[in-house]
């Protein structure tokens, strides 16, 4: 009789480990017969199929589905996950409490990276899931220098591996100073721009041995100036964004404008330019003497001038991103066009930042969000949604806790054991 072999025992049953993992992985979904806002140049399609794999759209409308689940939409709408920006999520969990804060810092500068603190156990996240947010791009709140510090782009599956790119742009603070002048801010960014300008100039023809190794700020900087990474500067008043449209000519940048409330006074240059805005639809009043041109139909007017442009949060981002949808729906109700506003939450952020995901085309990921009626209604909510291809939960903390007072029970309120 042969002896029992427990190293092939334990090689066998790894294999079918292994097996079994990428056969789960490998799984195939369609969605069919939906109505799919795809937030692209194909626009709307009607009783349409979307199948993903691997995490990644694979097939739009293919001829035959061949897929291992299949789930019909019944002609309801689907779009992509939607983006947030411009906001802490992740970063701050109660606003006034100090030791919840990772956004800023006082020392912050060009080199600071928030991401290294980012909570993706955040409550705040399943909240904004419900929201249909899928990713965000989540941004520094600064210290003393203009330079406020590094972008980042995260999921908001709630996994530890939540961030997907780190230091992905460079966040500067311009506009009015309380003390000081706003001639003094922009010219200290010009300054760094232009030095670290000479500075290349200077090494590309200095010796080899009289090389000395790029600083991280000096590393940022350069990427600033070869195109290669994001400026994004909140910046309001008319003539000072027309100053950044030159700033931008002069130093070749990749330059998106946050705020922008004085946009629609300049919006010829802003296109011509093709300088990008993140703006909130929700801006109607002048909240300073540099956005005297806020208005409820601003999207809308840029959009028609052919400027790109991004929808956020306006005030506390970070708590209330679920929102993005609503002001998306308002910025409808005052001009901007259906397929604008999904592109303004999803696909032109997306693209502002070099996210592979925001519309539903193949080769983007699988990030999608299934409704049960229009996403810009305040009636409708998410039926299902996925990230990177995996179904994700929209329940948040206010449905468990709405759950653990409204249970019906012969105990006390809200007891558990």
């Amino acid at each position: 009789m042969k002896r029992f072999n427990k190293s092939v025992l334990k090689k066998s049953l790894l294999a079918i480990a292994l097996t079994s993992c990428s056969s789960a992985w490998a799984a195939s979904t369609a969605i069919t017969n939906a109505t799919i806002y795809t937030a692209t140049e194909q626009g709307v399609l009607e009783n349409a199929t979307v199948v993903f794999e691997g995490g990644k759209i694979t097939a739009i409308n293919p001829n035959t589905v061949n897929a291992d689940n299949r789930i019909d939409a019944k002609g309801k709408i689907l779009t992509p996950g939607f983006i947030g920006s411009m906001n802490q999520l992740g970063l701050v969990e109660v606003g006034a409490v100090s030791r919840s804060r990772d956004a800023g810092h006082k020392k912050a500068d060009i080199t600071f990276d928030p991401s290294l603190a980012f909570n993706p156990k955040s409550s705040l996240i399943p909240y904004a899931r419900k929201g249909g947010i899928t990713r965000d791009v989540i941004v520094p709140s600064g210290g003393d220098s203009i330079f406020a510090g590094l972008a980042s782009v995260v999921d908001l599956s709630g996994e530890f591996n939540s961030v997907q790119t780190s230091k992905v742009a460079v966040l500067v603070n311009l506009g009015s100073e309380s003390k000081g002048s706003r001639a003094h801010t922009l010219t200290q960014l010009i300054d760094k721009l232009e030095g670290q300008k000479k500075k290349l100039v200077k090494a590309k023809s200095a010796k080899k041995a009289d090389k000395k190794d790029p600083s991280k700020e000096e590393k940022i900087l350069t990427a600033l100036l070869k195109g290669e990474k994001p400026l994004i500067i909140r910046a309001s008043r008319a003539q000072e964004l027309l100053q950044l449209i030159k700033l931008k000519k002069q130093f070749s940048l990749n330059l998106i404008i946050a705020d922008a409330g004085d946009a629609v006074a300049v919006k010829a240059q802003l296109a011509q330019a093709k300088v990008p805005v993140i703006i909130s639809a929700m801006d109607n009043l002048p909240g300073s003497f540099d956005s005297l041109n806020a208005s409820l139909e601003n999207a809308g007017i840029l959009e028609k001038a052919g400027v790109t442009v991004g929808l956020t949060i306006s005030g506390d981002s970070s708590h209330n991103l679920y929102q993005l949808r609503f002001d998306a729906g308002n910025a409808v109700s005052n001009g901007m066009s259906k397929s604008g506003a999904v592109k303004a939450v999803s696909a032109n952020i997306a693209n502002m930042f070099g996210i592979n995901a925001g519309e539903i085309a193949v080769g983007k990921a699988a990030d999608l969000s299934l409704w049960s009626a229009d996403p810009f209604e305040l009636s409708s909510n998410v039926q299902t949604l996925w990230i990177g291809g995996e179904e994700v939960t929209t329940d948040s903390r206010q449905d468990k806790l709405r759950e653990r007072y409204m249970k019906k029970s012969d105990m006390p309120k809200a007891y558990s054991k």
